[in-house]
């Protein structure tokens, strides 16, 4: 079966986050190296899910997930957050709240399917939203920890925090709009069925 061409994109940007992990580890910034190599291993998670189960996953889904980590460890170790600030910070949270929620418009699919939720359109539309939000709302919390606790200086006011949530309520309602007319095209258990990998006839 021939790759799509936006997944070497995604190869692109994993291994761009490996580069930025040698990069921290020359620099001695061993914290962006232990983020770095979570990073590249969540890049991993879609083949995993293929190979443990039979799902497969659009590839926009593997491209979001590495361009969104390559955002965030790359204003890290390559300090994009504080030479671009506000716009770089601003569009890593865009993508990021696009990434979450395509995540969360598959992830629902797939649990009305196989756990027969027969849930509305209405309430996809819903949980995409919430589920971008919750993220969001467990990201800055995670944030202020850190600033706190560590010393770090990942918010820079209120403003900032909520500018950072705002971004995220953008790509979660063009997602959400996106997804909506998705659903208006398609039943949702088609979707869903085009995620799944039919079993194989049983010989006998």
């Amino acid at each position: 079966m021939k790759r799509p061409a936006g997944l070497y994109l995604a190869y692109l940007f994993q291994s761009l986050i490996a580069a930025n992990i040698l990069i921290a580890f020359s620099i001695g910034d061993y914290s962006q190296v232990f983020g770095g190599i979570i990073a590249l291993g969540l890049t991993m998670v879609p083949a995993v899910i293929t190979r443990r189960w039979s799902i497969v996953l659009p590839w926009q889904v593997n491209l979001l997930i590495a361009l969104s980590l390559y955002l965030h460890i790359a204003g890290g170790v390559l300090g994009y957050y504080d030479i671009y600030y506000p716009y770089y910070d601003k569009v890593a949270h865009l993508i990021s709240g696009i990434t979450v929620s395509v995540l969360a418009f598959v992830v629902v699919l797939l649990l009305d399917r196989f756990g027969r939720l027969n849930l509305s359109r209405w309430m996809i539309v819903g949980f995409i939203i919430i589920a971008a939000m919750a993220m969001e709302g467990f990201w800055e919390i995670y944030e202020w920890i850190f600033d706190t606790f560590l010393g770090t200086t990942l918010q820079h006011g209120l403003d900032d925090t909520m500018l950072d949530m705002i971004f995220v309520l953008v790509g979660a309602v063009i997602v959400a709009l996106a997804g909506n007319r998705r659903l208006s095209r398609f039943s949702k258990e088609e979707l869903a069925g085009m995620m799944v990998i039919p079993e194989e006839p049983r010989a006998g």
